[in-house]
């Protein structure tokens, strides 16, 4: 049987219950204010949602914003000094060059480094490290000369307080440049996004 309750400005709310034989009970908290609905454009926060929702998570896209000389044959960590956006001041583009994400959970991560040398055969050899150790290789290429490109994704769990990520890499040429080709940041990057809260 429905319930009718009437406002002093002439409308009403109407409680109507299922057709069932089964009781329910709706239960307010003894907290004032307003009850969201989907017409609310009230902000949801991430400690308002529930375990295992990503919501409004940690996301960034940081990338090299000049060409970076390295030692041949040594793995070298990519100075990722300028970003296309970093939603919650994550990336250390100043010293680290790291993701020190402070949302635990689940990180989708994506990263390409270019290499380029004229001359001499080149190796190049992306590497996503975590908490400073090699965590998953991107693509392994090689080539004669000129430019070459490895790309590589990940899926990460990061606790939200201690461990950080970082793009390292591996260039055999008679000179290693980790290349940005003009100071794009389509060359060489990485960037990521929590996919699932902890």
């Amino acid at each position: 049987m429905p319930v009718k309750l009437s406002s002093t400005g002439g409308g009403s709310v109407t409680l109507t219950t299922p057709s069932t034989a089964s009781d329910f009970t709706v239960t307010f908290p003894a907290n004032t204010g307003n009850v969201v609905t989907t017409g609310s454009s009230a902000v949801v926060t991430q400690a308002m949602l529930g375990t295992n929702v990503a919501g409004n998570g940690p996301a960034f896209s940081a990338y090299l914003s000049a060409d970076q000389t390295i030692t041949s044959s040594t793995f070298t960590k990519v100075q990722l000094n300028a970003e296309l956006f970093d939603t919650n001041s994550n990336f250390d583009t100043a010293t680290n060059y790291r993701f020190t994400p402070t949302v635990a959970g689940y990180y989708q991560i994506n990263f390409i480094m270019s290499a380029f040398d004229s001359t001499s055969p080149t190796r190049c050899l992306s590497v996503l490290y975590k908490n400073g150790g090699a965590y998953t290789y991107g693509s392994d290429y090689s080539a004669t000369a000129g430019i070459g490109t490895s790309v590589g994704s990940a899926v990460v769990y990061m606790n939200g307080s201690t461990d950080y990520l970082e793009l390292y890499a591996y260039i055999t040429a008679t000179t290693a440049v980790i290349s940005t080709v003009g100071s794009s940041s389509v060359y060489t990057n990485m960037s990521g996004a929590l996919v699932r809260a902890a």
